[in-house]
């Protein structure tokens, strides 16, 4: 099963907290409290975002974090990219691949391009999608056939 790791979860929490701050810097307490997630969860995910250029912080008394660039700007892909590391779904989908198998497995080509249309799929969903409720599902394509996803009910 593809899934990504519960802290990845939260931490798409606490952009969508960030996001609907709008510009305000907000303190680590603060979105553990408006988000029910832990403060060291909380501390840990916002340094790791950061570090990854997404959110900003500001040190003092009325420091805190935002967003380092709108919402829209902020793909499912970077923020995965900033929390799990570039999405690969197989060994031979890395770029750091290591496979011993790699030479002589038929296979791998495959892989790899459904890791790109993975990856396309991550890059066209933005924070403003992951905040909406009812955001439309993005459609794609995938070896040139249009790819249908459903809404799960």
């Amino acid at each position: 099963m593809l899934r990504i790791s519960k802290l990845t979860d939260y931490g798409t929490v606490v952009l969508a907290h960030l996001a609907g701050a709008e510009g305000r810097v907000c303190s680590a307490a603060e979105v553990s409290e408006t988000t029910g997630i832990a403060p060291p969860t909380v501390s840990k995910l916002l340094k790791a975002l950061a570090r990854a250029g997404l959110v900003t912080s500001t040190r003092g008394a009325n420091g805190g974090y935002e967003l380092a660039r709108p919402p829209h700007e902020i793909s499912a892909a970077s923020v995965i990219d900033a929390l799990e590391g570039p999405v690969s779904i197989t060994e031979c989908s890395a770029t750091d691949s290591r496979c011993d198998y790699e030479d002589v497995c038929n296979v791998g080509n495959a892989w790899q391009r459904i890791n790109v249309a993975i990856r396309r799929a991550l890059e066209d969903v933005n924070l403003i999608d992951l905040t909406r409720a009812n955001s439309p599902i993005p459609s794609f394509r995938f070896g040139g056939l249009p790819v249908t996803v459903e809404k799960k009910t």
